[in-house]
């Protein structure tokens, strides 16, 4: 609240118009990060589920996370601003942070690190162009992955610290992807993943957007994924300080679209794991589980219905605990469901051949446009 304070009085009081602004509202103006927390952590209250949002936009990064804690009474929310990670006026940043190499992974075409290079910062200087082939499309894509995994990484390592449990920890700690991971965010326990920002928000195809927020924050077990329609968050954040109600209603709504499930179980590394579970809805096989592969079950978009995940193996979870059976009603989106039969954390290929016949192998299922 201090640095929303300070923020409003020692940045925002600077803008042209802002103390015009002021005399109209009789409301306080709100940062977009509050606002949009603001709606996240009543979400995620009113409907009793654990919930982790995104809002990727050009300079920066923003991670919400409602967590139950252990005693399980009360709920934890964390928000972070990752100020150095965007899609266009911080593109650069990420480029340095997370390395051609993990950028080139997520391409399904081959790219030197030089052209990479070259395109991102013509990005940077020209922030407001948005992609003109598809090339240019999944290199901003592979970009948002990476912005959005590191600053996942980046909100874990805070939420830790807000958990109540006094621990000394050090600067190899906050890009630790084990440290504290049983204690706030737990992405076997996450329900509800919402992306927001232009490039999820706006993609061509909404299973791209799907694929994006599957692949940078490495999903686990059965997972709700949504995406903010237009944008519209942090407006109903404010709306919702004068009538919460109707905020809620537009937001489920107007606001969001339900996308689909991902479904990713965890195994043991070594071991013989073929077919990892069996996907039913309603008592109806639909789908298997298979180790290493992505599927899309575009079938059973819209449908309602109760779903089972069966795993194989006892020494396999697929949400509900080691070999136990996941069993919920669900509302599938518009989408389907995804199977990803890929361990985590996931594994890349170490030839760039390798990696480029991979994700054109897993675009192919999504059915993704690639050229």
């Amino acid at each position: 609240d201090a640095i929303h304070e300070f923020f409003l009085k020692h940045v925002m009081s600077h803008a042209p118009g802002y103390g015009k602004l002021l005399s109209w509202t009789p409301v306080p103006v709100m940062p977009t990060p509050a606002a949009v927390g603001n709606m996240v952590h009543d979400l995620a209250v009113r409907r009793g589920i654990q919930v982790l949002a995104v809002d990727i936009g050009g300079a920066t990064t923003d991670v919400f996370s409602v967590f139950r804690l252990v005693s399980g009474s009360e709920v934890a929310f964390n928000r972070t601003v990752s100020a150095n990670l965007g899609m266009s006026y911080s593109v650069a940043n990420v480029l340095i942070e997370a390395g051609t190499k993990n950028i080139a992974r997520w391409l399904p075409f081959e790219l030197d690190s030089g052209e990479i290079h070259d395109r991102l910062r013509n990005k940077m200087i020209r922030p407001t162009s948005i992609p003109q082939t598809i090339e240019d499309l999944h290199l901003e894509q592979a970009v948002c992955r990476e912005a959005l995994r590191l600053s996942l990484i980046h909100h874990r390592s805070l939420a830790v610290g807000l958990s109540g449990m006094k621990r000394q920890r050090g600067i190899a700690d906050i890009f630790s992807q084990s440290a504290g991971r049983d204690e706030l965010v737990n992405m076997m326990e996450l329900d509800l993943v919402i992306g927001s920002g232009g490039v999820l928000s706006h993609a061509p195809d909404r299973r791209s957007a799907a694929l994006m927020m599957l692949d940078a924050f490495e999903l686990t077990g059965v997972t709700q994924i949504a995406v903010d329609s237009i944008f519209m968050m942090p407006h109903l954040g404010v709306f919702a300080s004068v009538y919460p109600e109707a905020a809620q209603e537009i937001l489920m709504r107007d606001c969001l679209i339900n996308l689909g499930y991902a479904l990713a179980p965890v195994y043991p590394v070594k071991g013989s794991y073929s077919e990892l579970a069996h996907v039913e809805l309603d008592g109806r096989t639909i789908g298997t589980i298979r180790r290493g592969e992505v599927k899309l079950i575009e079938s059973e978009a819209n449908r309602r219905g109760v779903l089972k995940v069966i795993p194989t193996q006892n020494r396999i979870d697929v949400g509900a605990g080691l070999g136990q059976t996941y069993n919920r009603e669900v509302e599938i989106g518009v989408i389907g469901l995804i199977l990803d039969g890929r361990n985590r954390p996931i594994q890349h290929a170490i030839s760039r051949a390798d990696q480029v016949r991979a994700q054109q192998a897993i675009l192919n299922a999504m059915g993704v446009r690639i050229v």
